[in-house]
Formats: structure tokens, sequence, C-alpha cells
């Protein structure tokens, strides 16, 4: 059963960016679903070389990640900033 997520308007945005260049790749439509399905293989078939994802799992454990709730306020807050900088051009 299909579920639904909620996603920011930036990372939704770059999506369908994706699956816009994946129809282009393709010469057929890929639908949002089907681009997180690609990636997601391609984010599998990467890390099953076990160099790649030995360097993954280093620069995951160095990296300064943010909480899910830091992450959703950050994006909360760099929306409005993107918006106000289009409106300028």
């Amino acid at each position: 059963m299909p579920e639904t997520i909620a996603l920011p308007d930036t990372v939704y945005q770059d999506l369908v960016s994706i699956s816009e260049e994946l129809s282009d790749m393709a010469r057929k439509p890929i639908s949002l679903s089907m681009a997180v399905y690609l990636l997601t293989a391609v984010y599998r078939a990467h890390l099953h070389d076990p160099c790649a994802m030995d360097m993954f799992r280093q620069k995951m454990a160095n990296a300064d990640i943010m909480s899910p709730e830091e992450f959703e306020k950050a994006w909360d807050l760099t929306i409005p900033n993107k918006e106000k900088k289009n409106e300028k051009k």
C-alpha cells in the first residue's frame, strides 16, 4: 500500500528535476516514485562496493548531521530566503 511522506519544497523540487532528467535519459516518462526507486537502486549499487561503503560510512560518522527536528527547522528558514532571492531577479 502506498505511503505518503512530507518533503520540504526544495527537496520536492529537486526530486521533480531529477525525475525530468531521468525521463530525458530514458526517453520515457519517469514518475516521482520511479525516480525515488531509481535513486535508491543507485545508492544500493554504489554501496555494494565495500570500499565505497566504508568511505561513505566514514564520511557519515564524521559529518555534522542535523537531527530530524533541526533539519525541518532549517528548511523552514531557508525556503523563504530562496524565494526572496528569486524575487530580486
